[in-house]
């Protein structure tokens, strides 16, 4: 059983116009203090974010002062142009990526690989870790991927993305601690080091929100859930009973051992803040201006 305060990393997505810039600055400028190992800035769907998630993490890299890792996917482009965005990123010097399959387009059904594209996740690795330039992390999923056949069969895929030169692995969000841990205890079994696996913590900002998302990715959503943000909305109190859900889920999770959180900030950074704070983090760092 551990009680340290965890080593936290947090989770943006690229802006899309300029109101969502200020945002994402604001987001940067309330959670930076609180002193992540490093963001991350994701891809959108088949592809759809690939300029404005490049703009975004060289900007961070060079204006933040936090590490900062890039998203690449296998989705709608080539193995030349994956690698040549994986250069551009190491000569900027960003050496951090988050290496997924990534998902199809919207409305095309299931993903089919670029036909001189990467086939899969572990491809994309094998290419990333042969060239020597980059900390690779992966996506896990403690409840199995939707298209995964049996949780076994998740496991492993995992196991060979580590065997393929993965050197962290994100989880999917999940809203009870014992699901991370029965993943936690899987993968062990399969040979896997466990502390390499960081559970991925979403706030819920808007439980119909998450809930929605939360069914297209096969995560178990428990039917007290409904029941309390059914409650608390009409209370007006939903925000407390989320950073109070949370804050539980994050303390059940260090006393089980856990000593890293990723945090899905959606952009929208008081509750992970708020969070953080009941978990004992502090600010320690002040975030750079961005010029």
């Amino acid at each position: 059983m551990s009680t340290q305060t965890p080593e936290i990393s947090l989770e943006f997505f690229p802006p899309q116009n300029l109101e969502a810039s200020f945002r994402l600055w604001d987001t940067m400028q309330t959670l930076a203090p609180l002193d992540p190992r490093f963001v991350s800035v994701t891809y959108g769907a088949g592809g759809t974010t690939r300029e404005l998630t490049r703009d975004a993490v060289t900007t961070l890299h060079k204006n933040s002062g936090l590490k900062v890792a890039a998203h690449l996917t296998c989705v709608s482009a080539t193995k030349a142009e994956t690698m040549a965005i994986a250069d551009e990123y190491a000569a900027a010097g960003i050496t951090d990526i988050v290496a997924l399959r990534g998902d199809p387009p919207k409305g095309t059904g299931a993903f089919v690989p670029h036909p001189d594209g990467f086939v899969s996740s572990i491809d994309l690795i094998e290419s990333l870790a042969a060239t020597g330039k980059f900390n690779i992390r992966v996506g896990a999923y403690p409840e199995a991927h939707p298209e995964s056949p049996s949780q076994a069969a998740n496991v492993e895929w995992l196991k060979r993305k580590f065997d393929a030169g993965a050197t962290e692995a994100l989880t999917q969000f999940f809203f009870e601690a014992d699901s991370f841990f029965r993943f936690r205890d899987a993968c062990a079994a399969a040979g896997i080091d466990t502390s390499k696996i960081i559970p991925g913590i979403l706030p819920i900002e808007n439980w119909t929100g998450v809930r929605r998302f939360a069914s297209a990715c096969g995560t178990t959503i428990p039917a007290w859930l409904d029941d309390a943000f059914a409650k608390a909305g009409r209370d007006g109190r939903s925000d407390l009973l989320a950073t109070a859900l949370c804050s539980e889920l994050c303390t059940d999770l260090i006393e089980g051992g856990v000593e890293k959180l990723h945090f899905y900030t959606l952009n929208r950074p008081e509750l992970t803040r708020d969070v953080c704070f009941a978990l004992g983090i502090t600010p320690k760092n002040q975030f750079r201006n961005v010029a």
